[in-house]
Order: structure tokens, then sequence, then C-alpha cells
């Protein structure tokens, strides 16, 4: 009986032994696992007719990166990026995309410029249900769970930008953009307000992305005697449109432009004296007088070259990744649908000033500015809301929906 007792005894020393020995090696695993590293794509035109805007981009996303590793990282962990080159073809983006989600593992996405580069890796990030950062205002029309826009819906950059025309006395109004779906979708809505706020469209021209030969555009503009240029040009067609529209005897005394494409990055390959009185809509400027701003641009020029410029959309790809790592500090893990929920309404004091995810549609609340370039490549800022404003990504003169949750979307 003795030894039977002393048998049950061993056995269940060895029982405890390898229980104990297991949750060593498991809490062992779990502890290097969390500390691995956290892995981040950034997907941006690095070759192309894009990479005039994006590379600028892709260089603050990576300085906000190397900020936060600084500090410690995210969760104990240090952020890794994996940089792909959208190279400015949107299959391209979308097959880089994949790559990133399934190969690579990444946590997110920061990345793309053009709305044909969202709209091609869109269905990339609602199939497998992960989560891009877009950092350039865009035309609307659009909300989807998969998506944080940090750019400026229509009613942040667009819209605002027409009415402050109007109410300056420009009437008749040029629209001129590239051939693909911003621009085009951008016009519509312009010519919906136009219609109902009392302007008029003498002529509406497209050109192919990276279209360098404006002389019959302008011989176009020249006859349509237009109060004011309403530009939606991307890439590098900025610097020859520019430069021959100044070549052909028009100021921006004669006809103004106003852009949406176009901030103080641009402005270095388009030159200052070839822009100089022109007119653009955005949601920040190099030139605000902000605390926050002043170390941006300083580090941003310490990292990068005394000669570098900040623009909107490289602010707002800087600033993307701090709220996606607020997030998760928030939600105490990378898990994509516990982070997507955790940005619902998150805030973050960027060098704009606060800016906050929209709990019920993915946008961000953001200031509204109008600037006026100048010689030094500079922005003089002549208007500005205020405020943040309430991101609508459907604008009503164009839609009969609106966003009631991140993806859902139902009718007006």
């Amino acid at each position: 009986m003795f030894k039977y007792f002393f048998s049950i005894r061993k056995l269940g020393f060895a029982v405890v032994l390898v229980l104990t020995l297991m949750t060593f090696f498991l809490t062992a695993r779990s502890e290097a696992t969390e500390k691995e590293p956290i892995k981040v794509g950034v997907l941006h035109s690095l070759s192309g007719t894009m990479s005039i805007s994006e590379v600028a981009v892709k260089d603050a996303t990576l300085m906000a990166i190397d900020e936060i590793n600084q500090k410690g990282g995210l969760l104990g962990r240090k952020i890794v990026p994996i940089v792909e080159d959208g190279a400015s073809d949107w299959p391209t983006f979308a097959e880089k995309a994949k790559k990133l989600i399934l190969k690579d593992k990444v946590a997110v996405v920061f990345g793309c410029w053009t709305s044909a580069s969202r709209k091609a890796v869109l269905p990339v990030f609602e199939k497998y249900d992960h989560l891009l950062f877009y950092p350039v205002q865009y035309e609307g029309l659009e909300a989807s769970k998969n998506i944080i826009y940090t750019g400026a819906a229509p009613n942040q950059q667009i819209m605002p930008a027409v009415s402050w025309l109007l109410k300056q006395g420009y009437k008749r109004f040029f629209l001129l953009g590239s051939d693909y779906v911003f621009p085009r979708t951008a016009n519509l809505i312009i010519k919906k307000q136009l219609k109902v706020e009392g302007g008029v469209v003498v002529g509406e021209e497209y050109t192919p992305l990276g279209h360098t030969d404006y002389s019959t555009v302008i011989s176009k503009i020249k006859a349509a005697k237009p109060d004011v240029i309403f530009n939606t040009l991307n890439g590098d067609s900025n610097v020859a449109f520019f430069k021959q529209l100044k070549a052909a005897g028009i100021t921006a005394d004669d006809i103004p432009v106003m852009s949406v494409s176009i901030a103080e990055h641009e402005l270095i390959g388009i030159g200052a004296e070839n822009a100089e009185g022109h007119y653009a809509a955005w949601n920040y400027f190099m030139s605000m007088k902000t605390p926050e701003n002043e170390v941006f641009v300083r580090n941003y020029k310490a990292r990068y070259g005394q000669d570098r410029v900040t623009d909107d959309p490289i602010e707002a790809g800087y600033f993307g990744v701090y709220l996606w790592a607020e997030a998760v500090k928030k939600a105490g893990t990378t898990d994509v649908k516990k982070v997507r929920e955790a940005l619902r309404g998150i805030k973050y004091k960027a060098p704009e000033g606060w800016v906050k995810i929209d709990p019920t549609n993915n946008h961000t609340w953001k200031i509204v500015q109008i600037g006026k370039i100048r010689k030094d490549g500079q922005f003089d800022i002549v208007w500005s809301s205020g405020k943040p404003i309430r991101p609508e990504p459907f604008p009503p003169l164009v839609s009969n929906k609106k966003v009631i949750a991140p993806g859902k979307i139902v009718n007006r």
C-alpha cells in the first residue's frame, strides 16, 4: 500500500514538473513574441510621375516611426517599416499591398496618393480585413472601415475653395485636371456647386498623368476668358503647366489658378517664380505658427536637409502614424480589428492643430485654409475656417447617401 502511495506521489510530482516546464516555456515564448518587432508597410510611388509628390510623404512617415522608436517603440516593441514602391502604377499598388499583408504580415499600411491607387488597393484591404492610412485629400464618395482618411474630404478643401473664389468675384471657372477618378469626380462636385452658388464653367479639359505639352490647353483657356482656373492636375504635369502658362504671358493677376494637389514640395519642381500669386487650398501650410509645427519643420529639415520643405500630405502622412500609435496603445495590441475600434474618435495634436478621427466615417476633422503662393515658395494664409471642420465624404450636392458607421452606408 505504501509502495502504491509513493508511486502516486512520484507521478504527481512528475505531472507538476511537466506542467511547470510547459508554463515556463509557453510564457517565455509569449514574451519573446511580444518583444518581436512590429512590422508596418509604407507604400508610395518612389518612381514614375507621382514620385515628385510621394517620396516626401514616405520620408515623413519614416520620420514619425523613428521618433516613436526613439521613445521606446510601441508596447515595448520596435516598429520596423517595410517600404514598397507603387511605381505610379495602380496594379503594382494592389500587388504590393497584397504582399505587405500576406507575406510580410504587417500590422498596418501607410500609403497611396492618387485616388486611382487607393481604388486599386481598396479591394485588397477589404478582402483581408486589413488597415490602410491614406494621407491625401480626395474626391469623397467613399467610406471604408478598412481605410483611415487623414487627408481632406470634399467639404474640407474643394468646396470651401470654390465658395471662397465666388466670394472674391471669380464667377467664370475653367476646370483643368489629370484624366482619372479624382479630378473628374472633383469637377463633378464643382459643377454642381457652381450651379447652386452662382458660377459657371467656361471650359473643362483633362490630360493624362505625366502629360507635358499644355500649349493647346492654354490656347483654349485664352479663348474661354475665365476668371479663374481650378486645377486638379497631379504629379509632374504641374511643372509643365505652370511654366508654360507663365511663358504664354498669363500671370496670377490675369487669371489666378486655384490648385488642390500642389503644395510647398511641388513648388520646388515648378519654381515659385512660375506660380507666384496663385492659390492653393489645404489643411496645413508649412508657414503655420504653432509650437508643434515649429518642432515638426525643424526635425524634418534636420533629418532630410535644410532645403527640404513640409506640406499638407507630408504632414498628414506624419500624424497618421501617431494616430495609429495612439490607437495601438489604447487597444493594448496591434490586432487590426481592435486597433480599428480604438481609432474611433481618437485625437492627436498635429502640426496643423488638433485632429480627430470621426467615429462614424473614418475621416479626419481638419481645419480648412487657403494660401497664396509667395516668391520664396511658401504660402501666405489668406483665409481659414478657424476651427476643425467635420468631414463629410458624401456631399449632399452629389450624393443621396450618408455614413452611419464605418463600412455602413444608407440612403439619406
